[in-house]
């Protein structure tokens, strides 16, 4: 693809980030896709390669993960422990930068070949764990950044985000986004902040549209919100003499919710894990904003090959 449409689809993605009019981006059918922890299917997450695979294979916008090291330094990085996909051991809080960047965040990465079988390609050829600020300077100006927040407190990682936000002048290109309620607090602190909607609140709007046909408290116009497409989740009955429990894999996004999110007007709808041509068809006829998916790689090849107008079914719309 030439440079000129490039640019172009991301200036379009940025008005979107910015202002919400997220009509149109190549198609008004079709959903932005986001690189989950930079693409964690294709290279190793949070990393720098991940991020320069992501934009290799146009991912409208970047999903990064962000912890705050023992010197206030935030980087990223999203497991609990360093053990999971680096060849270091304990939190990321218990290291200062310098110590946390001898560790090979490609370590644990095992892509599996055409036969099948998993290999290990990047304990020859590590990979570090980037600030922060060395992922934004990587990332052009005019490609949205998502943040999620990860580990506890959220005041001090708040303000060292912010910090930076404000070094990197990236305030107007990002949303913040976490699992936990004590970032939005943290983040009020800051007037430019950009945050989705609590996820609690999501969840709780989702489960009563579902099961009680209720549309609780929509959200204002412009307020960014996200949820899994498909969640395994457990319903819980509780008895007089004990309870019963059903599992489920939920799909909770449905014409009902989007209809509501949408209640007081434009509310920009991100579907996470959407990963094959079925699902994301799916999100593009339900009419949500952007998917957040593991493999830019792939999804830039079922957005290619997605046939337009969109078959899409009646009830659908």
């Amino acid at each position: 693809m030439p440079l000129r449409p490039i640019l172009h689809r991301f200036i379009v993605v940025a008005v979107c980030i910015v202002s919400a009019a997220c009509a149109t981006v190549d198609s008004p059918a079709l959903p932005m896709i986001v690189a989950h922890r930079g693409g964690a299917a294709d290279y190793p997450e949070n990393t720098l390669i991940a991020i320069e695979g992501a934009l290799h294979n146009r991912a409208d916008a970047i999903w990064l993960t962000v912890q705050l090291t023992r010197d206030g330094v935030p980087v990223l990085y999203r497991p609990a422990d360093l053990s999971v996909n680096t060849d270091g051991r304990g939190a990321v809080a218990d290291f200062d930068l310098t110590a946390l960047q001898r560790l090979n965040a490609g370590w644990n990465f095992a892509p599996h070949d055409a036969s099948g079988a998993a290999r290990q390609p990047y304990r020859d050829h590590p990979v570090r764990i980037p600030t922060l600020a060395a992922a934004l300077r990587a990332i052009p100006p005019a490609v949205p950044v998502m943040l999620d927040m990860k580990a506890l407190p959220a005041a001090p990682q708040a303000a060292a985000v912010a910090r930076v936000l404000n070094e990197e002048n990236a305030w107007p290109r990002v949303l913040i986004y976490s699992t936990d309620a004590a970032y939005q607090n943290a983040f009020a602190a800051y007037p430019q902040a950009r945050l989705f909607e609590s996820r609690d609140a999501t969840r709780a709007r989702l489960a009563a549209v579902a099961l009680a046909r209720t549309c609780e408290a929509p959200p204002p116009s412009g307020t960014w919100t996200a949820f899994e497409y498909a969640r395994k989740m457990e319903l819980v009955e509780t008895f007089t003499l004990g309870e019963a429990r059903s599992a489920v894999t939920a799909k909770l996004w449905t014409p009902e919710a989007i209809k509501c999110f949408r209640t007081s007007g434009n509310t920009p709808i991100v579907a996470i894990g959407v990963e094959n041509a079925d699902d994301y068809r799916a999100a593009a006829c339900l009419g949500v904003t952007a998917v957040l998916a593991d493999s830019p790689r792939n999804m830039r090849a079922v957005r290619a090959n997605m046939a337009l107008p969109l078959q899409c079914p009646s009830d659908t719309r």
